[in-house]
């Protein structure tokens, strides 16, 4: 399946035989972790076989099941191939001082974006399990701010990130709000364009004000 997501290049999302454009963010709904697992090991194991740049984000003990099943995608250990693969705990890239700042954030992906790009273009694939976000860590309820102004930032870059979220666990609530920060959605194995996203002027206008500056930071 085939989805006009940009004006970029079309890639294969790994999964599904679905197809889209770099400069696209998803939101990934899952409720087993087999479809969670689907989506992950094929999103990142067709990166590592097209030599994109993988980025993952796992909660509490993901790093040894993510290595686990990536490591049959690449000829050569994952353990220590930054140029492949960047591993992160929740707590390291969310909130390592302690609290979570959609402007630290800002800061720390526009950072990793031009050190990816210092020797010349490079893909990114980039995804992470949000289930941190269900512990009480301070600054924690401007995450949907967050997700909203990464609508700023990978729109005309050659990035794909897919945030995902489990629906056992969240709440109807906080799905909602996903659904509205993300142009488009993985659910039952399937993208589509999401008819309930709201571009993130309007989004930030109605919800945080605070962080409605396009410029700032990015």
């Amino acid at each position: 399946m085939y989805l006009k997501s940009s004006d970029q290049p079309i890639f294969d999302l790994g999964f599904g035989g679905h197809r889209c454009h770099w400069g696209t963010h998803i939101c990934g709904l899952y409720g087993s972790e087999a479809e969670r697992d689907q989506i992950i090991f094929g999103f990142l194991g067709k990166g590592l076989l097209e030599e994109d740049l993988q980025f993952f984000c796992y909660d509490l003990e993901g790093r040894d099941r993510i290595l686990k099943g990536l490591q049959p995608f690449s000829s050569k250990s994952l353990e220590d191939s930054p140029d492949q693969l960047v591993l992160k705990p929740a707590k390291e890239l969310y909130y390592p001082s302690g609290s979570f700042s959609p402007w630290e954030m800002d800061r720390g992906l526009s950072q990793f974006y031009e050190q990816s790009q210092a020797k010349g273009p490079r893909n990114i694939r980039a995804s992470a399990e949000m289930s941190w976000a269900l512990q009480a860590v301070p600054g924690v309820e401007d995450l949907m701010a967050y997700e909203s102004r990464l609508n700023y930032f990978i729109p005309g870059k050659p990035w794909v990130s897919i945030c995902l979220y489990d629906l056992t666990r969240f709440s109807g609530e906080v799905i909602m709000n996903v659904l509205r920060t993300h142009p488009y959605s993985i659910s039952g194995g399937l993208i589509t364009e999401n008819p309930y996203y709201q571009e993130p002027d309007q989004w930030l206008a109605q919800h945080a004000p605070q962080f409605l500056d396009s410029n700032a930071v990015l």
